[in-house]
């Protein structure tokens, strides 16, 4: 078997306004399980970076270990790119943003990378609100290891062994929302229609933007019981609100019927255009989100959509106040200006 991507191409294939076609965005050949709800998503997250006119040498894409961290080496190949430790790839994202702000970081995670091992990271570089856009391809067990119940597994759902779950899940989406994050999201591998603009306008959310999305195993919790199977969730999901992600510049128009469109404008022009479907919850109140999440759950829905965004929000950057230039840019005379300065800054501490 070959993992190398064919590179012939339909000769008129779409370009975008780069001038590139969208297999420019796509990477090796996917050697996850056929039918993996991971592929799609990365299929959506192409789509969304083609559609955005992204640079991909300006886009560095960072995961931890587990199967949704393989993904990075299946898209934008000609992006920067590191696999660090499981659950630790918070860490290096706050790294790699901290020493050069100019880049694009988008993090792929898991319900183990993210839920389990690495949830201590999680948790901080939500608070920190690094400006990065953080995914977790969710489906509820542990794909690398056969299939155990993962921490998002539902309470009461049957894996393919037979085993019932007795625990509570985790719910990353409401822990997103209560810890800080500016851009909480949630929606399904199957849908690319909702997929696709919720990732477009995370990449423009200008601080800590994550969407959890479940992504059915096809090997091992795709059984009859378990909450995480295509059929379930096909047949268990609520949306917020249709969507569709508005570029800079453009025209905003509607066929709606006044009052039941709502237009959230971003910090660069860009607009969120959501037809609500859940009149009464409103994305731009917290504790709106966190009550139709919880209202879901009690009636045993995936609500998916955006959930919940401050169109204000200010990242790591601006809150410690770090230079305007990019670390990794400022030269030796700036980084060691020298010993009378430092006795002027020791002075001004005593």
């Amino acid at each position: 078997m070959s993992y190398i991507r064919p590179k012939f191409r339909h000769p008129e294939l779409p370009k975008n306004k780069l001038g590139y076609t969208i297999d420019y965005y796509e990477g090796s050949l996917s050697t996850l399980c056929a039918g993996c709800g991971h592929d799609s998503i990365t299929a959506g997250i192409i789509q969304a970076a083609f559609e955005l006119n992204i640079e991909p040498h300006k886009l560095a894409k960072l995961s931890g270990i587990g199967c949704s961290s393989k993904t990075p080496a299946y898209l934008l190949s000609n992006s920067h790119g590191f696999n660090s430790v499981h659950g630790r790839m918070p860490s290096v994202a706050t790294g790699a943003n901290l020493a050069n702000r100019d880049l694009i970081y988008f993090g792929v995670s898991g319900d183990g990378d993210s839920a389990s091992i690495g949830m201590g990271q999680f948790v901080h570089v939500i608070r920190r609100s690094l400006n990065m856009t953080y995914i977790v391809m969710n489906n509820g067990c542990y794909g690398l290891t056969k299939g155990q119940d993962s921490a998002t597994a539902d309470q009461g759902s049957k894996n393919k062994t037979g085993h019932i779950n007795f625990f509570e899940s985790i719910d990353l989406a409401s822990l997103a929302i209560e810890l800080g994050a500016t851009f909480v999201a949630q929606s399904f591998s199957g849908d690319k229609a909702q997929l696709v603009p919720l990732v477009k306008a995370a990449m423009k959310h200008p601080g800590f933007a994550f969407i959890n999305v479940i992504s059915p195993c096809v090997t091992f919790n795709n059984n009859v019981g378990s909450t995480k199977s295509y059929d379930y969730v096909r047949h268990h999901t609520e949306a917020t609100a249709t969507l569709d992600f508005v570029p800079e510049m453009a025209e905003i128009t509607t066929s709606y019927d006044e009052g039941t469109v709502k237009h959230v404008k971003m910090h660069d022009g860009t607009t969120i255009k959501l037809n609500k479907l859940a009149q009464e919850w409103d994305p731009l109140d917290r504790q709106s989100a966190v009550n139709a999440v919880i209202n879901a759950k009690a009636k045993n829905e995936i609500l998916t959509g955006l959930l919940y965004m401050n169109p204000d929000a200010n990242d790591l950057h601006h809150l410690i106040k770090t230079s305007d230039t990019p670390l990794n840019s400022l030269t030796k005379d700036v980084l060691c200006p020298g010993s009378s300065v430092l006795k002027e800054i020791n002075a001004g501490l005593r």
